[in-house]
């Protein structure tokens, strides 16, 4: 079986949404989650949804990462048109094409942080030697080279988080998604995750997208997006130019 891994060098076409709308049912009441969304992300960007409980930012990240679908609008991800996509299809392409990282961390308790950051490489099919390459390289770039062996239940909250951005990279997505990232984290751990994952971006060209209340993770935008009432309230970016040339 051949591994489908993505080459470093793959720069993911801008996340485009045009009149995107999402709305849920509760009992009897249709409530509208997300209402017109027009947004362009950017490649190679470090950018942050906010908003207040409820304005629909964990709906739009989920959308972004294919885990729901829009009831009308069209999304663009990587240059494909995500909702032409079968669920087989789709699940095909979260697992190659995407990459996420959990508040909660999301580890496998019974697995080292090795096995941990190995296992979608096992799943894509990698040999073993390319895997202890890869494996050994990611945990030396978040700082846990050396504690490889150790189970999450061994590990800090920080050392855990280190882990799942590890695993995140894996497959060298071309798109990271994580919702509320430092939400569990003390504030000074907080700051060296936002730090590494800053770090992990550019030298893995890859695009992160956070949804977040922290206001060190906005601080640390390129582009930042507040949605208020399921609606787009405005987009910053950082440096104007240079976006508009992306």
């Amino acid at each position: 079986m051949r591994a489908h891994v993505n080459s470093p060098r793959n720069v993911l076409h801008p996340v485009v949404l045009r009149g995107i709308s999402k709305t849920y049912r509760l009992d009897a009441v249709d409530v509208p989650a997300l209402v017109d969304i027009n947004l362009v992300i950017l490649p190679n960007r470090f950018t942050v949804i906010s908003g207040s409980s409820g304005s629909g930012k964990t709906t739009l990240l989920n959308l972004i990462g294919c885990i729901d679908r829009p009831d009308r609008g069209t999304l663009m991800v990587g240059g494909k048109s995500v909702q032409r996509m079968n669920d087989d299809a789709l699940s095909d392409f979260r697992a190659n094409q995407l990459g996420f990282i959990f508040q909660n961390f999301n580890l496998l308790p019974v697995l080292t942080a090795f096995e941990n950051v190995e296992y979608p490489l096992v799943m894509a099919g990698m040999a073993p030697m390319q895997r202890r390459q890869r494996v050994g390289q990611l945990l030396e770039a978040v700082g846990l080279g050396a504690h490889g062996r150790k189970r999450p239940g061994q590990l800090s909250g920080g050392q855990r988080q280190r882990v799942a951005i590890a695993r995140a990279l894996a497959r060298r997505p071309q798109l990271v998604l994580a919702d509320e990232p430092t939400a569990n984290l003390d504030s000074k751990t907080g700051a060296e995750i936002i730090e590494l994952m800053r770090a992990m971006q550019q030298q893995q060209q890859v695009s992160f997208i956070f949804s977040s209340h922290d206001p060190k993770v906005l601080e640390a935008a390129d582009d930042a997006v507040r949605i208020q009432d399921g609606r787009v309230a405005s987009i910053k970016r950082r440096n104007d130019a240079a976006a508009a040339q992306s």
